[in-house]
């Protein structure tokens, strides 16, 4: 994750991440799409992460609210098993692998972070939860290379893991030249109040 100073507006998402062995277990079944698909956009292994809820373009005045309201479904939620499977696009331009395990506790996860977000004043677009994690995109004269990676993953299924945490994430989307990076505003520790009876302190990251 990039250190570099805050500006006065960032782009900003609440997501989960697959901890690194999950990652790496996918990221070794890609590595024929790596050498047969370089013209691919391929998104930082550390980059990864499933969208919980996509809040857009805010001033960074919003962060110290969004830190206020998001740290307690994270403490007083356990973690979601969840595991990577399998593959897909959208409109041949966005490869993504799926998410499998707990959709449902996935799906009321996200449905309370943004009403939590809303509860904040902050406005942003409502997009339907479509699980995932996006591996890579397709540059505008490249219809074929995306839909062909996703056959690839048809029959990927990765271990069941545990998302540990909840996290605040600033990307530099719009922000000139170069790849996407994404930086941890802020992550938070599922399950501390249920482990400490009701009362425990979110744990840092």
């Amino acid at each position: 994750m990039d250190d570099s100073p805050e500006p006065s507006t960032l782009r900003v998402f609440v997501a989960l991440a697959p901890p690194d062995d999950a990652k790496d277990e996918l990221s070794r079944v890609l590595q024929p799409a790596y050498a047969r698909y370089q013209r691919l956009r391929w998104n930082r292994i550390e980059d990864w992460h499933i969208t919980l809820a996509f809040l857009g373009e805010l001033p960074s005045t919003a962060v110290p609210l969004l830190r206020s309201v998001l740290a307690g479904p994270a403490a007083s939620r356990p973690a979601l098993s969840l595991s990577l499977r399998g593959g897909g696009h959208f409109d041949e331009r966005l490869l993504w692998s799926g998410i499998d395990g707990d959709l449902e506790g996935l799906h009321l996860l996200a449905a309370e972070v943004r009403e939590l977000v809303r509860s904040c004043g902050i406005e942003f677009v409502e997009r339907p939860l479509r699980p995932h994690l996006t591996l890579a995109r397709a540059r505008r004269d490249d219809p074929t290379s995306v839909p062909r990676a996703a056959a690839g993953l048809a029959g990927f299924e990765g271990r069941p893991w545990q998302a540990e945490r909840l996290h605040l994430v600033g990307s530099n989307i719009g922000r000139g030249p170069g790849p996407i990076r994404y930086r941890d505003i802020e992550a938070w520790r599922f399950g501390t109040a249920v482990r400490s009876g009701g009362d425990g302190v979110p744990t840092e990251p």
